[in-house]
C-alpha cells in the first residue's frame, strides 16, 4: 500500500491556549537549565585536571547524551505551544524518531557502563586501575555508540515498512513508535512486537542491571563508618530515585501491548524532559569533587576577566 502521508499533526500536551502558555514557560525553563547545566558539567570535566578518573569520563558522555536526548523533543514541544500549525513532515518525524531512540539508548547504556565502573571499584578495588584503564573506557563508550545506532536502526526499519494513508494526527508531542503505529494502514502486530522486544528489553534489562549494581554497593556499606554510610546512602538514594523515574516510565511505555492510556503523554515527560534535567543535579552537582572543580573554573574565569 502506498504511503500518502507527507506530514503529521502533533496534538501536543494540551489543546487549551492558556495551558499551552504555561507549558511553554515551564518547559522553556527546564530545557534551558538542562542544556546549560550539562554544558557546564562537560566544560568542567574537560578542563579540570582533578577529574580524570573513569567515573568522570563516563559522566561527560552522560551529560552529552542528556543534552542531545532532551533536544530531540523539547524544542519542538516548546515552539508548538506558540504555533497554530503543529505539524512535522514525514522525513522530520523519522529523523526525530531515530535521534530520540539513539540518544535515549546512549543515556541508558552509559548508565549501565557507569554501574559496571562502580561495581569494579567496589568489588575489585586493588585491580580497578588495571581493569578500568583508558583504553577499556574508550572501548566501552564506542560499544555504547555502536549499540545505540543498531538499536535505533532496528526501531526505525519496522516503521518505514508501515504504510500511512490517513489519518495523520498523532496524539502526542513528538513522533514515537506506538503513536505512529496506531496510524498505520495495516496490521501492526509484528512491528509492535519488535518494539516491545527491542526498546522494552533494553529498558528492562538495563534497569535490572542497575538495581543489582546498587544492591551490591549498598551491601558493601556494612563495613563502613556511620558517617560513610550516611553519605553513601544519601547519594545512592538520589541515584536510585532518578533511575526508577527514568526506567519506570520507559518500561511503562515500551513493554506493553499497543494500547493507549490517558497518562502516556505525562509519563513520557518524565523520561524525555525531567530526567535529563535531574541527571546533572544528581550525578554531579551533589559530588563535592565536581563542585570544587566548578568553583575553581568559575574563579579562574572571573580572575581572567578582571585582568
Amino acid at each position: 500500500m502506498r504511503n500518502n502521508v507527507t506530514e503529521f499533526i502533533l496534538l501536543g500536551l494540551t489543546q487549551d491556549p492558556e495551558m499551552q502558555k504555561i507549558v511553554f514557560t515551564i518547559f522553556s525553563v527546564f530545557y534551558t537549565a538542562t542544556v546549560l547545566g550539562n554544558l557546564l558539567i562537560i566544560v568542567t570535566m574537560k578542563t579540570s585536571p582533578t577529574l580524570g578518573s573513569p567515573m568522570y569520563f563516563f559522566l561527560t558522555f552522560l551529560s552529552i547524551a542528556d543534552s542531545c536526548f532532551s533536544t530531540t523533543t523539547a524544542p519542538k514541544l516548546i515552539v508548538d505551544n506558540l504555533s497554530h500549525k503543529k505539524t512535522i513532515s514525514f522525513d522530520e518525524c523519522m529523523i526525530q524518531l531515530f535521534a530520540f531512540h539513539f540518544f535515549g539508548c546512549v543515556e541508558i547504556l552509559v548508565l549501565v557502563v557507569m554501574a559496571y565502573d562502580r561495581f569494579v571499584a567496589i568489588c575489585k578495588p586493588l585491580h580497578y586501575s588495571v581493569i578500568m584503564n583508558q583504553r577499556v573506557c574508550e572501548i566501552l563508550i564506542l560499544l555504547v555508540w555502536v549499540g545505540s545506532f543498531l538499536h535505533s536502526i532496528a526501531q526505525i526499519i519496522p516503521i518505514l515498512t508501515v504504510p500511512f494513508c490517513g489519518p495523520n494526527v498523532i496524539d502526542h508531542y513528538f513522533c514515537d513508535l506506538q503513536p505512529l503505529l496506531r496510524l498505520g494502514c495495516m496490521d501492526t502486530y509484528v512491528p509492535n512486537l519488535l518494539v516491545v522486544s527491542n526498546s522494552g528489553a533494553v529498558c528492562s534489562v538495563s534497569f535490572v542491571l542497575l538495581m543489582i549494581s546498587y544492591s551490591i554497593i549498598l551491601h558493601s556499606l556494612r563495613n563502613h563508618s556511620a558517617e560513610g554510610k550516611r553519605k553513601a546512602l544519601s547519594t545512592c538514594s538520589s541515584h536510585i530515585i532518578v533511575v526508577i523515574i527514568f526506567f519506570g516510565s520507559c518500561i511503562f511505555i515500551y513493554t506493553r501491548p499497543p494500547t493507549t492510556f490517558p497518562l502516556d503523554k505525562l509519563v513520557s515527560v518524565f523520561y524525555t524532559i525531567i530526567t535529563p534535567f535531574l541527571n546533572p543535579l544528581i550525578y554531579t552537582l551533589r559530588n563535592a569533587e565536581v563542585k570544587n572543580a566548578m568553583k575553581k573554573l568559575w574563579s579562574t574565569r572571573v580572575t581572567s576577566g578582571d585582568k
